[in-house]
């Protein structure tokens, strides 16, 4: 019959999406009936009837037979005559069941079926994937590098899904080219439309932690927790470490031998700086603990204000803000405490934004990036060696040590 060739067209996409016999015929019942009632306005007296394994479809219209001048619906009713042509003794009151045939619909019909079977196929197929990778955010995944553009990198995995990278998702080192393998986490899935869109990450804190989870066994295996990660993407990270069983070396654990065990996690974020540090409940340690590689003379704590107030030995100071001031922005946020880094020894001092009526407001920037945020911690500085940290010139250098100079000698 002329329905079996249809189906039989529609086979390809059941190949193509990897659908199953009996959802592409529930599919195809749901789009016959939407055809049905376009055309004729209702679909509830059609009987749809497909056999999944011959892949066969009849449709059947189910009318009441009514008197030659009492049809009112031709849809629902079907006069004497008209029923005695399709058999003979048919007599007013009854049921007839009449096969509808493809052409019957006409030609439009038939093919404004076919493009609603594909967009209802999609939109399965759509679901699907939503639903998938809906259940592997968190999840690192892989998937290989199909398209650059200037604001995202287009992936595709092994099934074809496509993943999207944007740019403030990539490490700023980060540099792909067509066909790389890239990794990364499922940050979020979206349906827009009908289609789902997959962003992937690789500067999310939870990347770091799958990470390790990948990499250490220990921590594969439960023997030590991550508690907290935080990060600054491709700069660096800090991580903080537990374990349940004393005899278990947590940060020696996910070090390794010469760091041997995060050498492949820091070379896949880039160079990121990873430091790894002991987890406990103690405030002041944590602090401490926090600011590595710098060591803390004394912690002070207000918790109240969330704030922390540290002493450091002067050569500590920079050790303890890091570049650009990365270490203790990382140690603020794996503590949850604003920390104030303070000099050992010195009881007078100013700090530098109380000169932003004499120095101007980006030169102080600039000093505060490479920790330096007081009188003295420049004042303490060779010139010369402050050229070398800095981008400042020499020439605005000299002059705020002047400036300083004239505010210690009053």
């Amino acid at each position: 019959m002329e329905n079996l060739a249809l189906i039989d067209s529609f086979s390809e996409f059941k190949d193509e999406k990897l659908i199953d016999r009996v959802t592409l015929m529930s599919i195809l019942e749901d789009v016959f009936r939407n055809t049905l009632k376009k055309k004729f306005g209702d679909d509830d007296n059609f009987d749809i009837i497909i056999n999944p394994d011959k892949g066969d479809l009849e449709i059947w219209r189910n009318r009441i037979v009514v008197a030659d001048d009492a049809v009112e619906d031709d849809n629902q009713e079907i006069s004497l005559t008209d029923a005695q042509m399709i058999e003979p003794d048919f007599e007013v009151g009854e049921d007839v069941s009449e096969e509808v045939k493809l052409f019957d619909l006409g030609r439009r019909s038939i093919l404004a079926l076919r493009q609603n079977l594909i967009s209802k196929i999609q939109e399965h197929d759509n679901t699907n994937i939503y639903k998938q990778f809906k259940e592997l955010v968190g999840e690192i995944y892989t998937a290989e590098v199909h398209h650059i553009r200037h604001r995202a990198v287009i992936l595709l995995d092994d099934e074809g899904n496509e993943l999207v990278l944007p740019k403030d998702k990539q490490i700023p080192s980060d540099f792909f080219r067509k066909g790389d393998n890239v990794r990364g986490i499922i940050e979020s899935v979206d349906l827009k439309g009908n289609k789902p869109s997959i962003v992937l990450s690789r500067t999310s804190p939870i990347f770091l932690e799958k990470l390790f989870e990948q990499e250490i066994p220990e921590v594969f295996d439960g023997l030590i927790s991550v508690k907290k990660v935080v990060r600054i993407p491709g700069e660096k990270a800090k991580v903080a470490v537990d374990s349940y069983d004393d005899r278990i070396d947590p940060v020696g654990a996910c070090v390794g031998m010469k760091g041997s065990r995060i050498h492949g996690i820091v070379r896949e974020l880039g160079n990121e700086n990873i430091d790894v540090i002991n987890y406990t409940t103690n405030l002041q340690l944590y602090i401490t603990r926090s600011l590595s590689p710098a060591r803390v003379t004394s912690v002070k704590i207000d918790e109240e204000s969330k704030r922390a107030e540290v002493i450091l030995k002067p050569e500590e100071v920079s050790k303890a803000i890091g570049r650009g001031g990365h270490n203790i922005r990382l140690a603020g946020r794996l503590t949850g405490y604003e920390i104030d880094v303070f000099r050992e020894g010195v009881e007078e001092d100013v700090e530098l934004s109380e000169f932003s009526d004499e120095i101007e407001a980006w030169v102080i920037e600039e000093f505060a990036k490479v920790g330096l945020d007081t009188a003295k911690s420049i004042l303490e500085q060779d010139v010369t060696d402050l050229v070398k940290r800095t981008d400042l010139e020499l020439e605005t250098i000299e002059d705020v040590v002047r400036i300083l100079k004239e505010e210690f000698e009053e």
